[in-house]
């Protein structure tokens, strides 16, 4: 985990469309949680890689890919690895 980055100094800004919410809880199988809670649990672990690639920031953790835009700090995505 990188120990000093713009995505966790800004996590409070953590957010997501509607649409994006719906795709997160398919994509990773999410029942009765909560989106965002659960992202930032994720990029709070340790164990957490974060990447910025371009205009977003890619956080990979327990064999899942996070997509969070960088400007917005809009989640985008999340995705099972492989």
């Amino acid at each position: 985990m990188i120990s000093d980055n713009q995505l966790l100094r800004n996590l409070d800004k953590l957010h997501t469309t509607k649409l994006g919410r719906i795709r997160i809880e398919h994509n990773l199988s999410l029942t009765d949680r909560d989106v965002i809670a659960f992202c930032k649990e994720k990029i709070l672990n340790p164990e957490a890689i974060m990447n910025r690639k371009g205009k977003n920031w890619y956080v990979k953790i327990d064999h899942i890919i996070v997509t969070i835009n960088a400007n917005s700090f809009t989640v985008i995505t999340g995705h099972t690895e492989g």
